[in-house]
């Protein structure tokens, strides 16, 4: 598949359930120099964003660029590009997808936002005059997102889970009115607070508001801005 992955650490675990994620990876925010595909990106997601986690942060002989990197911004650029072509060349790699993962009679599950926050809802795919939820209805998509007010309700197939970072603690509870869970991300997730790590299936989760998410890669585990909870005082060499 062209835009499309399947081997992320986080959501090769819901195999387990008998899904398989299909996950597509876009450059966040402002990295691909043509659009903002993150437009209530913080400083701290920013700066912990896990575009530079895995492979996506191995640079060799410390180049600033390796072929993740250079392959989520030509995607991006793509989109911004031609946005029909787009949107006609990621419904095929669904359909690919979605008939790869029932030939291993897996379940195929879509995340379509792995390094960005676009509205999918609001982009057609060609002539159809429908958005991918509508074209692929019995198929089940997910989201983080930390965009309140999306227009969604409609599509049952399209499940969306708030990211609480730094700087948005105002809409955490507009979320929770909302009807959604809100991830938050600790360092030690606490005892009381349903551990979201067991597997990325957000659409399986109860509703229960806050859902624990553990920090994760370097640049995230250093985080002083807020976006990562402390529930484990952060040691300060002067």
């Amino acid at each position: 598949m062209h835009y499309l992955t399947k081997g992320n650490p986080k959501t090769v675990k819901g195999q387990k359930k008998g899904f398989q994620t299909w996950i597509m990876h876009l450059a966040p925010h402002t990295v691909s120099g043509v659009g903002n595909t993150c437009p209530k990106a913080t400083p701290g997601c920013i700066a912990a964003c896990l575009n530079l986690a895995g492979r996506g942060g191995m640079f060799k002989d410390g180049g600033p660029i390796n072929s993740i990197q250079k392959a989520r911004i030509r995607k991006t650029q793509e989109f911004f590009a031609d946005r029909s072509a787009f949107m006609f060349k990621l419904a095929e790699d669904i359909q690919k997808a979605i008939n790869y993962s029932e030939k291993k009679n897996l379940t195929p599950v879509f995340r379509l936002n792995g390094t960005s926050d676009l509205s999918w809802e609001k982009y057609e795919v060609g002539e159809t005059g429908l958005n991918l939820f509508e074209l692929f209805p019995d198929v089940q998509f997910y989201d983080y997102t930390k965009v309140l007010g999306r227009k969604t309700e409609q599509y049952k197939n399209y499940h969306l889970t708030f990211s609480r970072a730094d700087g948005n603690h105002k809409d955490v509870p507009k979320a929770i009115k909302q009807g959604m869970n809100v991830a938050v991300v600790y360092d030690k997730i606490p005892d009381n607070v349903y551990n979201a790590d067991e597997t990325d299936l957000r659409f399986l989760d109860p509703t229960v508001g806050i859902i624990g998410l553990k920090v994760k890669g370097h640049r995230a585990k250093k985080d002083t801005t807020g976006f990562v909870i402390r529930t484990i005082p952060i040691k300060v060499v002067v």
